[in-house]
């Protein structure tokens, strides 16, 4: 549960700040709020330990892509590839914006494959969604040149890599815009919530105004009186969870590296197994750790080991069944049921016409079939360590 684990002190005290002023509001109310503004202090807070000029609080993960891509001007017509594995929310935000999902292959990192996305760029190829999924980094550097080579924006799904990095440099930083997600599973939690990054002034200001009804913030005048600039609408963060936000940013280094602690006492249990693979990570010191995956050679073996482990009382996810992250799985996505009765933007004659066809997919297919990932906890006693190590012991015998 990550920093979920260790909410305490830290947090009360900074949402005990906000209660006594009796603004929750993020703007406004200069006097009253006495110099509390824990959003602000937040996204200032969240820029300096990414190394990103600029970071927007907001509503979720969800929102923070639907922001960034309306602040990047992907709309109708307009084509993003995304990964075949990710969080349903990445799709969505895309098709909420008016544009079209175009679905992508991985590789064995689980992330979307590079040199699958010249397969997918059309004409109408306006942006590609990298997804850092499970805590590590993607072969972000392959996909930045691949994408400048075909001149198509980047906005990096960083919603379950927060504080993880690619060569020293922190994901969400090397795209135009990349997203964060706070919400109760992830590293640092605000309850719900998410923000935006980016080092592009013009794309901030795009995403600012956006997500506060086009309130440019900019005039001395109280807002509400100031000028406008775009439409927009409310996905603005709350004092509250700008107070957790700020008392878990400070631990965001303490769960990392309590995760690689545990992560590396389960893998040395599971790497003696025959055949067994961990997933791969394109920089190891930048894994997040906050999930572990590992492979093996049948997706049989897998799903007896999975078995087995079960009944040792481990838990494991095999993402090719889960509903969730897994676009061949999503029912409703691949009948194209969306909020709009005429299933808009898909019935759109002027949009091509795309398919989520597993035998598009080989290698997500293949991987995840085989692959199991179990989630790390920040606190894990020495003898939950030993009763896992155990029961991995245990439960290889039936390999």
């Amino acid at each position: 549960m990550a920093g979920a684990e260790l909410i305490g002190k830290e947090e009360i005290k900074e949402v005990m700040d906000v209660l006594r002023t009796g603004v929750l509001a993020r703007y406004a109310f200069d006097k009253e709020r006495q110099g509390i503004w824990k959003v602000r202090d937040f996204e200032k807070a969240f820029a300096k330990y990414t190394g990103a000029k600029y970071a927007l609080g907001v509503t979720s993960g969800s929102a923070a892509l639907k922001i960034a891509l309306t602040a990047l001007d992907v709309g109708p017509g307009d084509e993003v590839i995304c990964p075949a594995f990710t969080f349903m929310a990445t799709y969505e935000a895309v098709l909420e914006v008016g544009g079209i999902p175009v679905m992508a292959d991985i590789d064995d990192t689980l992330n979307l494959d590079p040199d699958d996305i010249p397969n997918k760029v059309t004409p109408r190829t306006k942006a590609v969604i990298p997804v850092h999924m499970c805590g590590a980094p993607a072969r972000i550097d392959k996909i930045i040149k691949t994408a400048k080579k075909h001149k198509i924006l980047v906005l990096e799904d960083n919603a379950q890599g927060c504080g993880a990095s690619f060569k020293g440099r922190k994901l969400g930083t090397f795209g135009h815009m990349g997203i964060f997600s706070f919400d109760h599973y992830k590293t640092i939690t605000t309850g719900e919530g998410g923000l935006v990054i980016t080092n592009d002034r013009d794309l901030y200001h795009r995403a600012e105004w956006y997500h506060d009804h086009g309130h440019d913030h900019l005039s001395p005048v109280s807002r509400a009186l100031d000028g406008r600039t775009i439409l927009g609408f409310n996905y603005r963060m709350n004092e509250i969870q700008g107070a957790l936000g700020l008392a878990q940013i400070r631990k965001l280094d303490r769960v990392i590296a309590a995760q690689r602690k545990n992560k590396a006492a389960i893998k040395e249990a599971l790497a003696p197994i025959p055949g067994l693979k961990f997933r791969a990570i394109p920089d190891p010191e930048g894994d997040s750790a906050t999930f572990l995956g590992f492979n093996l050679p049948e997706e049989e073996q897998t799903l007896a080991f999975q078995k087995a482990l079960k009944a040792e009382g481990i838990d494991t996810v095999r993402f090719k069944d889960n509903f969730w992250h897994y676009v061949p799985n999503w029912e409703h996505f691949l009948a194209k049921s969306t909020a709009n009765s005429k299933q808009h933007p898909f019935s759109d004659p002027r949009n091509r016409k795309v398919a989520y066809s597993r035998k598009a997919i080989p290698h997500a297919e293949d991987l995840l079939g085989r692959t199991l990932i179990m989630g790390m906890n920040v606190k894990m006693p020495a003898a939950k360590i030993r009763a896992i190590r155990k029961g991995i012991e245990k439960a290889a015998k039936i390999l």
